[in-house]
């Protein structure tokens, strides 16, 4: 295959790169550079010689119809580049949506155009579906859990963009679908939830599996905002990229729909878990300190995954526990990534 990383230099997108260079396959990756962690993402991907990177903004349309025109053959395309914190998109409304809104508009213009027709998978947010208020939240073991959704929330939920991020993010949903039903495109649209893993430079703002585990080894102070009783579905990073290749080999029955990925119900964790968790791992008492909720924090976000289930066959495997330990495994052996915090 031949493959487009959009974004390919960053958390997500290295780890998908990284999969697909394994394989054997032609890899490209189409990136800023602008974020933490991507100058070496880029740098151990290019350790590779199938690598092939083209440094470029998906907010210049030019740049990417030049990719396009030059490569009409990608069989592929994984769009992941993003702003991705809902505190920066407040501060800075116009950057989250010239990156999240214009930029995915720019990708799905540069395919239309080019009439390559690869397999577009986009990464979007569970944050589409706004603060839910409406849904009962109660608190069990010290945790808090949706009051009658055993299995969390699912695609039928209606969508309630908050926060420019969840605007932004979730113009570019709603595009990605459209584009599939009015121009054919083979899109498929990935509700991610709380995705952690290798190559992740957590910070306070996103990423909190990793800042935390960050920021413990490192002797940082950790900050939680609530009680620390927020509960999330969270995802270890290899079972997305698993996701990932199972949409493109199914994409002819599940083009233009909308999927919740995520842990689901049966990989659950809360702050403090995984601070006790990390407690054991370091065999020590990491000191914290609280702070007021944040404006928009969720107390639970759990997603249904059945719908992935069922249409391509996709569960995740890698538990909380197993996940963790296998990010902290990696913070440890690239201690000096952190060494500048």
């Amino acid at each position: 295959m031949k493959v487009l990383v959009i974004g390919g230099a960053g958390f997500i997108g290295s780890n998908t790169a990284g999969r697909f260079l394994k394989k054997g396959h032609e890899v490209w990756v189409f990136d800023n550079l602008s974020r933490r962690g991507t100058e070496w993402n880029i740098n151990k991907l290019k350790e590779n010689k199938k690598l092939k990177f083209v440094k470029g903004d998906t907010r210049r349309y030019d740049e990417l119809k030049k990719l396009f025109s030059a490569n009409r053959d990608f069989d592929a395309v994984y769009h992941l580049a993003a702003q991705v914190a809902v505190t920066t998109s407040v501060i800075n409304p116009r950057e989250d949506f010239e990156i999240n809104a214009l930029g995915t508009f720019n990708v799905l213009e540069a395919v239309r155009e080019t009439k390559s027709n690869p397999v577009i998978v986009y990464s979007s947010t569970n944050k589409v579906y706004g603060g839910m208020t409406d849904i009962k939240i109660v608190e069990r073991k010290g945790r808090y859990e949706y009051k009658s959704l055993p299995r969390g929330i699912s695609e039928k939920r209606l969508l309630d963009f908050h926060s420019p991020y969840g605007c932004s993010k979730g113009t570019a949903d709603q595009y990605m679908i459209d584009y599939s039903r009015i121009y054919g495109l083979k899109t498929v649209v990935f509700r991610q939830s709380c995705i952690y893993g290798y190559r992740q430079f957590g910070i306070e703002d996103q990423g909190w599996v990793a800042w935390f585990t960050i920021a413990a080894m490192m002797g940082k102070p950790i900050t939680i905002y609530g009680d620390g009783k927020q509960v999330r579905d969270v995802l270890f990073i290899e079972d997305l990229v698993d996701a990932y290749e199972s949409a493109v080999k199914n994409i002819d029955k599940i083009k233009g729909q909308a999927f919740n990925i995520g842990g689901g119900s049966k990989n659950t964790m809360s702050l403090l878990e995984l601070l006790a968790f990390l407690e054991k791992f370091f065999g020590k008492k990491i000191p914290l300190r609280f702070a007021g909720w944040r404006p928009g924090d969720q107390p639970v976000f759990v997603c249904d995954i059945a719908k992935a289930k069922k249409a391509f066959g996709w569960v995740p495997k890698v538990g909380p526990k197993e996940g963790v330990k296998k990010l902290y495994d990696w913070v440890k052996d690239n201690k000096e990534l952190f060494a500048d915090l």
